[in-house]
């Protein structure tokens, strides 16, 4: 670190060798909430090119940094202060070690003596604690006077970048093992996770997809790795595919209760799983695996793409299997069709997002949360590139999605300009971290949030039915515990603070109100979709979140 050999008298706080070591790791974004100890580390962390956001919550704060994380591959950090500060952070702690994000949180505490106070050199090893194998969160506790302390910059140990994380491949005998098992399979499918889009791999997998005619589904985060348009995109027959493959290859995606733990009647009982991770605790995780292959996504993509170029493979595009599932996705889409083009009021969820996926760019970044308004999101909204849809994820965390788009519009505005972020919530997930508005008015991050109403969690009121039930007496005996406020005016909040609101009830409010969202791309916006309040996702054979035995 050039800035190490400074002259012999000059000093240093503590604040200023934090950001220092911090820069060092090329960390680029800050998020948090400044207070006593930490707020001389924020002001540092400016001083040395490092940008500083000041959120409302720090809960909001560390889903935006750990969001930096996923789409940088370098970690953000989450700046707090002890006590309270730190333990609002946990929540986005945990949702970056479940989604395997790497995360870096900085608390400050109360004074130490002066033995303890050689924290600052621990930086470098938090860095690489969170990229290194599996990414995840770190805590790093600064002691409170160690941030103001002053000493001789001449004796500061500066240590360089971590090395970016080691690549590893997969044994070349489970290599060839697994090339065998997909070769032998009659109804194969590649499922692609997260992994993926997080090691930059969607360019070998869509090269062995092309090579193989492999149908893949991606899991919600990993839509965009190959774009969902596709023709081997499977998507439209997830329950199908998953309930009568004979071979599964997971490509950095974990059975969870995402994919139903990979046990029946999900999925056979004799299907046979390939599993490629980066984490060995994962492999046999649930289902015990056909072939495992322990190494980096991208790598062990490139190493079966070399395998199957000295024994060849196309399945058939004419096959049964691949005409059962073009008819399952053909009668999927048909009835999502229907659903969208009703024309009753209020609006349903499929016409909503049938006008959304109309108007907003192909290359947006999506941010999602809620539970249909997600859910059915995921399966109409289309990806067409990686690590640009945000959601819930693996920990299933609600409020995580102005944090996301916050600090998606941090990262696209230094790298990519023109991309809009566009964070669709359900009314219900939105008021977990509604006042993080304004911080993107304080900002002027050019986010789009459209706020998906129905008055409730899953399903809600409408105003004369509220009215009713007050007939009854307390709200807090009566009210149906997953109501909530009839026609609340969200988009109000938004132009409390400078942006501009809309409060649509119509297929042609919506319209108008997105056609003027996209085309403004300076000021932020919200639109309050009401729909009715009953409406719900069309009815699943598998829904995600089921009881193992059923």
């Amino acid at each position: 670190m050039a800035s190490g050999s400074g002259a012999e008298g000059e000093a240093v706080s503590g604040a200023q060798l934090i950001a220092e070591a911090l820069k060092a790791q090329n960390i680029e974004y800050m998020f948090g909430i400044v207070g006593i100890p930490v707020t001389e580390i924020a002001i540092a962390a400016q001083a040395v090119g490092i940008k500083y956001v000041g959120m409302r919550n720090e809960q909001a704060a560390c889903y935006a940094a750990s969001a930096v994380g996923y789409l940088t591959g370098r970690p953000g950090v989450c700046l707090v202060v002890s006590g309270p500060g730190f333990l609002h952070a946990l929540g986005g702690m945990a949702n970056a070690t479940i989604n395997c994000w790497p995360l870096i949180v900085i608390g400050g505490s109360s004074d130490r003596n002066q033995e303890t106070m050689g924290a600052f050199q621990e930086f470098p090893q938090a860095v690489r604690t969170s990229i290194y194998g599996r990414p995840g969160s770190c805590y790093i506790d600064i002691p409170g006077d160690f941030v103001n302390l002053q000493v001789n910059k001449s004796s500061v140990k500066y240590v360089e970048c971590c090395l970016p994380p080691p690549i590893s491949t997969a044994e070349c005998s489970a290599v060839s093992k697994a090339a065998s098992v997909i070769a032998d399979s009659k109804q194969p499918l590649l499922i692609i996770g997260k992994g993926a889009a997080y090691s930059h791999a969607e360019n070998n997998i869509r090269k062995l997809v092309d090579l193989c005619g492999l149908p893949f589904l991606p899991t919600p985060m990993a839509k965009g790795v190959i774009p969902d348009n596709h023709p081997n995109c499977v998507a439209a027959a997830r329950s199908t595919a998953l309930q009568h493959a004979d071979v599964i290859i997971l490509l950095g995606a974990r059975l969870n209760w995402i994919l139903h733990f990979g046990l029946p009647p999900r999925f056979r009982q004799d299907v046979k799983v390939i599993q490629i991770d980066i984490c060995a605790e994962e492999l046999g995780n649930n289902v015990r695996p056909a072939a495992v292959l322990l190494g980096d996504i991208n790598a062990v993509t490139k190493q079966l793409l070399e395998e199957f170029s000295k024994r060849p493979l196309k399945y058939p595009s004419n096959s049964e299997w691949w005409k059962r599932l073009r008819e399952k996705i053909m009668n999927n889409e048909e009835r999502s069709k229907g659903l969208a083009l009703q024309k009753s009021l209020p609006m349903n969820y499929y016409t909503v997002f049938h006008h959304i996926r109309e108007l907003i760019p192909k290359d947006c970044i999506l941010v999602s949360e809620g539970a249909n308004t997600m859910d059915i999101g995921r399966t109409m909204l289309p990806n067409y590139y990686p690590r640009q849809r945000l959601d819930a994820g693996t920990f299933g965390t609600m409020g995580v999605g102005l944090g996301f788009a916050i600090a998606a519009a941090m990262v696209a505005k230094d790298q990519t300009p023109e991309k809009r972020v566009i964070c669709i919530e359900g009314d219900s997930a939105f008021g977990f971290s509604g006042m993080e508005v304004e911080t993107i008015c304080r900002y002027n991050l050019p986010i789009l949030i459209i706020v998906v109403n129905n008055n409730g969690i899953y399903t809600g009121l409408d105003a004369d039915a509220w009215k009713e039930m007050l007939k009854f007496g307390d709200p807090a005996a009566c009210a149906p515990p997953v109501s909530l406020l009839p026609n609340s005016h969200y988009e109000e909040i938004m132009s409390a603070f400078g942006g501009k609101g809309y409060f649509v009830k119509t297929p042609e409010e919506l319209q108008n109100a997105l056609k003027a969202s996209v085309t403004d791309k300076q000021t932020p916006c919200l639109i309050n979709v009401m729909i009715d309040p009953q409406s719900e996702r069309k009815k699943q054979e598998f829904p995600w979140l089921t009881r193992s035995n059923l």
